[in-house]
């Protein structure tokens, strides 16, 4: 099997999540540090123009979104399984749960609170972050915190069984899901101690989650992933069904973005579409023909 590639800088609270995943299974991975803000050119190389962070690659076939990028970890490493009660799809449901309602007022605590995020990265997420209005920003943190203190509330309530995890006796996604917001929010947010501080059951748990651990990471450049990608042929495997319901075939060129924030266009060659997964072909010069995945939750394919 190819090698985990990860492209990621390590403040990023979406990555904390893949980080996590490779810890649960314990797996190997090689990390490419990307830049916090744009231009990324060697990531955007490989995407098409997707600057999210973070971006799986696996020779040349490149992930983008972290439920796509879980739930391919997934199929490659089953052992031990993100869903160790067998509840996959109620897990990957929640995903929207936690990349919108617990992780939006976070990041604007982390932007508002935070007297050490640098201005480049304000200036840059003034463009990136279309939930917030930094215009507003100062003025909407206490409704900020106590949306964020709804949120912790759900958690703590979700911790009052008998289980140390939400997943049971051990670690799975629906815990990665519910932690990386606590984990931005303790890592960027000076009011943080009095958030958590009626709430005994998430620091307890959230203590738990931090020894999880990151799997076995070495680092690489971004050249070497650009090698690998050079070096290897995407698979031609895919399938669109006849019958669906965007009217797409295979083969055809359309457009691919985001229906939240980073609403980049990708565009490609249709290769596979279903109901979880676009996937598309690309050519980059200098690279050459690479695969493009994303999840279809959260994302819009149409005609280009």
């Amino acid at each position: 099997m190819s090698t985990f590639i990860l492209h990621h800088f390590d403040a990023s609270p979406f990555a904390e999540k893949i980080r996590l995943v490779f810890g649960i299974k314990a797996a190997p991975w090689q990390s490419v540090q990307i830049p916090m803000i744009m231009p990324k050119p060697n990531l955007t190389a490989l995407t098409g123009g997707y600057r999210k962070t973070p971006v799986l690659q696996i020779g040349a076939e490149i992930y983008c979104d972290t439920l796509c990028i879980a739930q391919e970890i997934e199929a490659r490493q089953p052992v031990p399984s993100l869903f160790p009660t067998g509840r996959r799809g109620l897990a990957l449901a929640l995903s929207r749960w936690s990349d919108k309602a617990f992780f939006e007022p976070g990041a604007a605590l982390s932007m508002g609170e935070n007297p050490q995020v640098p201005g480049e990265v304000i200036e840059d997420r003034k463009q990136f972050f279309n939930f917030m209005d930094f215009s507003k920003l100062a003025e909407s943190l206490p409704q900020a915190r106590w949306q964020l203190q709804a949120q912790i509330e759900l958690l703590e309530d979700a911790l009052a069984g008998d289980d140390p995890y939400l997943d049971g006796e051990r670690p799975g996604y629906t815990d990665i899901l519910g932690y990386f917001p606590v984990w931005m929010t303790n890592a960027n947010v000076p009011s943080a101690p009095r958030l958590f501080e009626p709430y005994a059951r998430v620091r307890e748990w959230a203590a738990r989650m931090s020894e999880v651990g990151h799997g076995d990471r070495s680092d690489i450049d971004a050249a070497e992933a650009l090698a690998v990608a050079r070096e290897c042929d995407p698979s031609d495997e895919g399938k669109v069904d006849a019958d669906n319901e965007l009217g797409l075939t295979q083969g055809e060129s359309v457009i691919v973005c985001a229906d939240d924030y980073g609403q980049d266009a990708i565009a490609g060659t249709l290769l596979h579409l279903d109901t979880q997964r676009i996937s598309i072909r690309r050519e980059e010069g200098g690279i050459g023909p690479l695969n493009v995945h994303f999840p279809a939750i959260g994302f819009r394919v149409a005609a280009a």
